[in-house]
């Protein structure tokens, strides 16, 4: 099963498993189809070329045409190539005997999955519609092997049926597909807008000091010009740490009629969010806040602490309708060059059916957009037997050290 199919892991690993046992008992029955046939219908040489071809050459081949790995051709090529060879035999079968009550169970279903994926999985439309078309092809003209008139009519219905359905079953697969690269893009576009937000707040802030510092310089420049190098001093500071606020506002929109969200000290933020969450998570352990000595005494920008908390805010908020009842713990930390915040929990055995406010799974995509629009990186995922964690990369500027 590819791994681009709109599925979790485990649901692609059921349908793999699922796929791979019917596909063996589909040629098993091929197997048997040919082998059981009576002595009489065959040539007097055995068994026709025609009847085996579709056992051990095409049915196999267009099974190994489902799966994806990296030195296979492109699921168009695959699917084209497969189709070809299908439409060649069923061709030969026109003019060669067959002595087979059968055209291949094996190759039919590999067509019909064939087309399933397809529909499901290549881009653009346009590309899809003129790959399915020889497969639409090669699977009507299957009925023609066996040359006669009422197996061709009989057959054609039945696989216009089937094929039917699986032509609504990949449309379906590639319109949730859609659906759910829709909701990617409007997440992402919202965390663009509520990034922007934040810096357009901050920004706002530095430049009023900015202003306000500026015209006390002049007031005062008369009367005590000493005063006012210390001011412009304090101005350029505010100005380069504006312009920094500022570069994060590239090609990112801003949304009108908003909230003005703004910055706290971030170690009390995080000890108030800890509590809070263990306060109203009464059966699960404490919450432990870890922060170490070179976080403590690094002062970071604004929009990096606010993105910092929105990381911890939203990894707590998974484990309340993840994995309730399991042990946490935030821990934040800097080097040089980067602040590193980790929070990791204990997984739960048993996922809940319906998790504490719904199943959204969009949330880690917004954050994942936000860091990386701060020159940062994001990863949530298993960080060993029975543990998840969610950690955030973020650049640290020049040291500013708290005095």
């Amino acid at each position: 099963m590819d791994s681009t199919l709109p599925f979790s892991p485990g649901t692609r690993r059921l349908i793999s498993v699922a796929a791979l046992v019917v596909l063996t008992l589909t040629w098993f029955a091929d197997f048997a189809v040919l082998f059981m046939q009576h002595p009489s219908d065959a040539t007097a040489s055995g068994t026709a070329v025609t009847s085996w071809i579709p056992v051990f050459i095409t049915g196999p081949l267009a099974a190994l045409a489902l799966p994806d790995n990296r030195w296979m051709p492109s699921l168009t090529q695959r699917a084209v190539l497969v189709a070809a060879m299908s439409i060649a035999l069923s061709c030969v079968c026109l003019f060669a005997p067959q002595y087979w009550p059968g055209w291949g169970f094996l190759e039919t279903l590999a067509l019909l999955l064939l087309v399933i994926r397809v529909l499901a999985q290549i881009q653009p439309a346009s590309t899809a519609a003129w790959t399915i078309a020889p497969l639409i092809v090669a699977i009507l003209l299957l009925p023609l092997r066996d040359r006669t008139k009422d197996t061709f009519v009989a057959g054609t219905y039945v696989l216009t049926m089937v094929l039917a359905v699986c032509v609504i079953l990949g449309s379906a697969l590639r319109a949730q597909e859609a659906r759910r690269q829709r909701a990617v893009h409007d997440v992402r576009q919202a965390e663009r807008l509520a990034l922007a937000r934040d810096l357009h707040d901050l920004v706002a802030h530095h430049m009023t000091g900015i202003i306000v510092q500026a015209n006390a310089a002049r007031t005062i420049h008369a009367t005590a010009p000493e005063k006012v190098e210390p001011i412009l001093e304090s101005i350029a500071q505010a100005g380069t740490e504006t312009l920094e606020s500022m570069r994060r506002l590239v090609r990112v929109l801003r949304e009108d009629n908003h909230a003005a969200l703004r910055p706290g000290d971030l170690l009390a933020e995080l000890g108030e969010l800890t509590a809070d969450f263990t306060r109203h998570n009464p059966d699960s352990p404490p919450i432990r806040l870890e922060v170490s000595a070179a976080a403590r005494s690094t002062r970071f920008s604004p929009e990096v602490e606010t993105s910092v908390y929105r990381v911890v805010q939203e990894a707590l908020t998974n484990i309340h309708r993840h994995a309730p009842g399991q042990r946490a713990t935030v821990r934040m930390d800097a080097d040089p060059d980067w602040l590193h915040v980790t929070v990791t929990n204990t997984t739960a055995q048993h996922q809940p059916a319906n998790p504490a406010g719904g199943r959204g799974g969009l949330g880690l995509i917004g954050l994942q957009e936000r860091i990386e629009a701060l020159d940062g990186t994001f990863q949530a995922g298993p960080a060993g037997p029975g543990l998840w964690h969610v950690t955030a990369r973020l650049p640290r500027p020049p040291a500013h050290a708290v005095s």
